[in-house]
């Protein structure tokens, strides 16, 4: 019996230095030296240390973020995802080691052949059963990969998904901050197109203009407060998206800082090329799917080889109850189970596995590749995006002094009420201009934290 432990202990201690298949080792990327926009004269600041609270400081949209977070329903899919590949992750685990299963057996059977020769024949066990596959090759160690890999998508997934969510609240907070303003600038137009037509009538009663300008302004009035539904439309869509995002019934958003007080940093922190790959989860996920690709492989080469398994019953059996102690048994059995004609089924999986890993890997130097066109994208974006702010700041504070010019040369008679009319409709294009250009400038810094690889 001891011979026996002996060799179920050298097996234990030999199986790990036997794994047949090619371990896995990320694939030749040619990273390059450094992503566009980098600016080397700055302090090398990691990304990862730039919190979402210290990048988005509005109280309220911190609060809102938190709540995203905790209450997403696609956050909640994601945490029971890892739950369950957690618990898929020990069952390969496990099989790698023996099974121990305990039973008791009571039966009483009577044989009577013939009808004429009654034989009771009870039997009683107590046995603890064991059953082992030998990993030879490494067959169960590459499932158990392969599983530890899906467990990491899993977890990875989860990050990208916060990642995400992140950068979509604080999105939506900023277009939500932005119809906040819309609508004011609207309302503040309105109410200049009143004052212009209660004008524009007082001085065609007095006969100082023919009605042709009274009626101007009444047109310019209706066609601007028809801005008015469509602006609240939006406000009320964009509330109902945030609600959403935060896993809540529609209602109303709470505000914090208006859209012009919002102030995110100038510039990011790139990084070096190949940072981004380890920052980013979704870069992760994508690898972590190319080694569970590469451990399938492992599988499918160790299906070709044999494999033994071990099972053995010790215990004790009687046919009577009151000998059970004093009857000691035990058996312990060998299999050795090795493919010998399938039609080239497990060679066919063998290549299906391989092919698919060289798809795995085609896919995740694809991801590469678009993960530094989001970057190179995004600071491309925020760098016009800050020349585009800056010159609709200057065009908007143009049309207002052209506005306020073009009213008090029409007060005097200088000019006609059409002349007021376009400056004021130029006055209000520029204000929504400077507006969207502030909002695009906000977004930017936001995408381009995302594709940065901060946020989780």
């Amino acid at each position: 019996m001891k011979r026996y432990y002996i060799i179920l202990f050298v097996f234990f201690i030999l199986l790990p230095s036997c794994k047949i298949g090619k371990k896995y080792a990320r694939p030749e990327l040619n990273l390059p030296d450094a992503i566009t926009g980098t600016n080397e004269t700055e302090p090398p600041v990691d990304i990862e240390n730039l919190h979402w609270q210290s990048i988005y400081t509005d109280t309220v949209l911190q609060r809102l973020i938190g709540v995203a977070l905790e209450n997403n329903k696609d956050m909640l899919i994601a945490s029971a995802r890892i739950k369950e590949m957690a618990a898929t992750k020990r069952i390969s685990f496990a099989n790698i080691f023996p099974a121990l299963d305990g039973r008791l057996n009571a039966q009483k059977e009577e044989l009577n052949y013939g009808g004429h020769n009654a034989k009771p024949d009870p039997e009683f066990s107590a046995k603890v059963a064991l059953s082992w596959e030998l990993d030879l090759w490494g067959n169960l160690r590459w499932a158990n990969e392969a599983a530890i890999a899906s467990y990491m998508q899993s977890v990875e997934a989860q990050r990208a998904l916060q990642l995400t969510i992140v950068a979509e609240v604080a999105a939506a907070y900023y277009e939500l901050c932005a119809l906040d303003r819309e609508l004011a600038i609207v309302q503040q137009t309105v109410d200049a197109r009143r004052e212009g037509v209660r004008l524009a009538r007082l001085r065609y009663e007095g006969g100082l203009t023919s009605e042709t300008p009274y009626r101007q302004a009444e047109i310019e009035l209706a066609r601007t407060e028809t801005l008015l539904p469509e602006l609240e439309q939006q406000l009320k869509l964009k509330e109902n998206d945030l609600s959403f995002l935060m896993g809540q019934y529609s209602g109303v958003i709470p505000r914090g800082k208006s859209l012009a007080e919002q102030h995110l940093p100038e510039t990011l922190p790139v990084g070096l090329p190949s940072s981004l790959l380890e920052r980013r989860p979704d870069m992760r996920q994508a690898e972590q799917q190319l080694r569970e690709a590469n451990a399938r492989v492992g599988v499918a080469q160790t299906d070709l080889f044999p494999k033994i398994r071990l099972t053995g019953n010790f215990g004790v059996e009687s046919d009577e109850l009151g000998n059970l102690l004093k009857s000691p048994a035990w058996f312990v059995a060998g299999d050795l189970l090795t493919p010998l004609f399938a039609m080239g089924k497990n060679k066919a999986r063998l290549r299906a596995e391989r092919a698919r890993y060289e798809q795995e890997v085609y896919a995740y130097q694809k991801s590469v590749l678009e993960a530094f066109r989001e970057v190179n994208n995004a600071i491309i974006s925020l760098r016009k995006v800050k020349e585009v702010r800056a010159s609709r700041a200057r065009l908007e504070a143009s049309s207002q002094s052209h506005s306020q010019l073009a009213y008090l040369q029409y007060i005097n008679g200088v000019t006609n009420y059409i002349d007021v009319l376009d400056a004021q409709r130029s006055l209000l294009d520029a204000q929504i201009s400077l507006n969207d250009a502030i909002l695009d400038e906000l977004l930017s810094i936001v995408y381009l934290y995302k594709a940065l690889g901060g946020g989780y």
